[in-house]
């Protein structure tokens, strides 16, 4: 019906160049992988803002996977069914390398230029990412077991993806997934009742019969599954192919699937083992140390992940605020909101810096640093990002409430990364045992804020910080003060040591000085708040 003309609403923010328009990220992967080529960077880039690949990522949530325990004769098949969609997320993200190359490449910087890809490619859809982390995941945990690596790390690193389960040698490339948490255990991982029984001699390689469940198993259409079993011994960690050696299917029954506040495009599900084969990966009693070198590479993602919420989200807003025109002028000029925006760029920049620097860390082999600081990144980047999201959907105002304007995605997928690989508390205690027990770690930190203590703020932050370290009884009760202290800490000093002067000085006297309220949008006066913006805004669509 002509009964108007349909104005004053932005173009999308498509035919953009992801990589291209994210300054800082440009700057960090110049700075962290300085001899490496970028093109593949700028290639991927420009499919993510493609508005194909866009598409992609709506159609992957709008229809998510579909559990088929039977066949129609009665079988039990326990697969499950996703849409066209997903499968091609998948097949692009293989085909790129984000499930496995830093494992099999010469390249100078593989974990950084893959944590940069993995960035961009959350932009357009998380919970394909799942499966894709899991499997990157899992490589070291496999090298601690070399004849179960040997058979299987060319299949995990293959850049290809075949959805169909047959055996492993069939298909020539393959996914990993994990299976920790028990519905009597959840982050207790010593508490699973998970049974495992040698079939013939015991010790690392050999194969045992499972029996037990699994409350979460994320993407249980993976060719094979790290596993926590009790053994006599202890807790084991069990390497659990879904296919046999001999073709057949190993038994795993999925139970259901979860039905999820976000990440709806990745299947999650209730599995129970019975007789379920596994082989040991190290010794029956050294289970949480194996699969935590998996796991400490997924927090990794976790940050990685948050961080792409956030630059999506603020993406949206500023691009929305450049067109939108609200009492007489455009949105972007009103200061509360630019105040709002800029606020958001901080944060978005910060985390950005802390997760190349820590995928650094992996090429420099710098693990002190590395321990501390994914324990740091992962409590304080993933809990940002459901109040940066949702600030960044209020910009948008009741168009940002919309489900085509991808906010309310991010919104509902901001809190998982919180939660996934141990909850907010579990990682902030985390890290006061690691300044407790790890000295080299803390040490590792210290030089890297201290690199910039000639800041007046940061010296005093720190100093209060070295006060409440030194104190055990608080140490538990202010877990979670002293983990996002370190973390702004850290923060600022990358951005002092990196970014312009007007985003460290607008973040030092905001985050550590303490000239800033509790929520977004409220810089101290003299922030050059445009400038902010302007650093952060995306390409203008083509």
């Amino acid at each position: 019906m002509a009964t108007h003309a349909v104005e004053n609403q932005p173009p999308p923010l498509e035919n953009v160049n992801v990589f291209v328009g994210d300054r800082a990220l440009v700057e960090a992967f110049a700075r962290e992988a300085p001899q490496a080529d970028d093109a593949p960077l700028r290639a991927l880039g420009a499919l993510a803002g493609a508005p194909e690949t866009i598409a992609l990522g709506f159609a992957a949530n709008v229809h998510p996977p579909e559990l088929r325990t039977h066949d129609r004769f009665g079988h039990r098949i326990d697969e499950v069914a996703f849409h066209p969609a997903y499968h091609e997320l998948m097949r692009l993200a293989t085909a790129h390398g984000l499930h496995g190359t830093p494992w099999c490449t010469a390249d100078d910087a593989p974990h950084v230029r893959r944590a940069a890809g993995f960035y961009l490619w959350s932009q357009v859809e998380s919970g394909h990412g799942c499966p894709i982390s899991m499997t990157y995941a899992a490589v070291p945990a496999l090298r601690m077991q070399p004849s179960i690596a040997a058979a299987w790390e060319p299949h995990l690193t293959a850049r290809a993806y075949v959805p169909q389960l047959a055996p492993v040698a069939a298909k020539g490339a393959a996914l990993c997934g994990m299976g920790m948490t028990e519905k009597q255990g959840g982050s207790d991982v010593r508490a699973n009742a998970t049974r495992a029984t040698a079939l013939g001699a015991r010790g690392p390689g050999e194969p045992y019969a499972l029996t037990g469940h699994k409350w979460f198993c994320s993407a249980p259409m993976c060719d094979a599954f790290l596993v926590l079993a009790q053994s006599d011994a202890g807790l084991g960690c069990f390497f659990v192919p879904r296919i046999l050696p001999d073709g057949t299917r190993n038994p795993f029954a999925l139970m259901r699937l979860k039905d999820k506040l976000g990440n709806r495009s990745n299947a999650s599900s209730e599995v129970e083992f019975a007789g379920t084969v596994g082989w040991l990966i190290g010794d029956e009693d050294a289970g949480v140390r194996t699969i935590l070198e998996m796991v400490n590479c997924t927090r990794l993602d976790c940050i990685v992940g948050s961080a792409a919420l956030l630059r999506q989200a603020l993406a949206q807003a500023i691009h929305h605020a450049r067109y939108r025109t609200t009492f007489g002028r455009l949105l972007i000029d009103h200061p509360a909101m630019e105040n709002v925006l800029a606020d958001l760029a901080l944060e978005s920049e910060a985390a950005t810096v802390l997760f190349m620097r820590l995928a650094r860390c992996l090429d420099a082999n710098e693990h002190p640093l590395k321990r501390i600081g994914t324990a740091i990144g992962k409590y304080y980047v993933c809990k940002r990002a459901p109040t940066v999201v949702g600030e960044a959907l209020e910009c948008l105002g009741g168009n940002g409430y919309v489900e085509e304007s991808i906010l309310p995605r991010l919104y509902r997928e901001a809190p998982l990364n919180s939660i996934w690989e141990g909850s907010g508390n579990i990682n902030a205690l985390d890290v006061v045992r690691i300044c407790a027990k790890e000295p080299d770690a803390l040490e590792a930190l210290r030089a890297e804020i201290a690199s910039v203590r000639r800041e007046r703020a940061i010296a005093a932050s720190l100093r209060e910080l070295e006060r409440l370290l030194r104190d055990p009884d608080a140490r538990q009760a202010r877990a979670r003060a002293i983990a996002e202290r370190l973390a702004l800490l850290w923060q600022a000093a990358l951005l002092v040591r990196f970014a312009p002067s007007a985003v460290a000085d607008a973040f030092v006297a905001s985050r550590v000085a303490g000239d800033w309220g509790r929520t977004l949008g409220t810089l101290p006066s003299g922030t050059p708040l445009r400038r902010l913006i302007d650093r952060a805004a995306p390409e203008v669509p083509q």
